[in-house]
């Protein structure tokens, strides 16, 4: 299985310490998660939603990250979450989830629905699951926004 990070140069590690320093919509500070998604355009969308494009950092890198196909796996299915969870950044619905999910450390990851696209998938990787060693990143290729895409974000 192969999933996407996109990431500054400098934070190319899967050890979940931005996440753990900070939190995010599936986490609590203190935590420690690596936010994953499939595809690499959805990363993309993850990324502009939090950055407006021209403050983009120059040194952005795209990770290809593979996992074994037997990697254990546990769901979040959007129908079982409130109806505002999208709307609501750190929802504690949310937040809630993937804590629990770490404190259980059943599994590597944790399949959730993008708040941006609900139909498309983020991965949650547990960097101290006992798995953790398995997920390699195979590529790490320097990434640049499509000057044309800023042109129409800008216009």
């Amino acid at each position: 299985m192969r999933l996407w990070r996109l990431t500054r140069a400098a934070h190319q590690r899967l050890d979940g310490e931005g996440a753990r320093l900070n939190g995010g919509r599936w986490n609590s500070e203190g935590n420690a998660v690596v936010y994953l998604s499939s595809p690499l355009s959805l990363a993309v969308l993850e990324l502009l939603v939090h950055v407006d494009l021209e403050d983009a950092p120059p040194d952005l890198v795209a990770l290809a990250v593979d996992l074994p196909d037997d990697a254990l796996i546990q769901s979040v299915d959007s129908s079982d979450l409130p109806g505002d969870w999208r709307d609501v950044p750190d929802h504690p619905a949310c937040v809630g989830r993937g804590d629990a999910w770490v404190a259980a450390g059943d599994t590597l990851l944790l399949r959730v629905p993008s708040a941006v696209i609900p139909v498309e998938m983020n991965y949650l990787l547990n960097p101290r699951h006992a798995d953790a060693a398995t997920a390699a990143v195979s590529s790490a290729s320097p990434f640049e926004f499509d000057p044309r895409l800023a042109a129409r974000l800008a216009g």
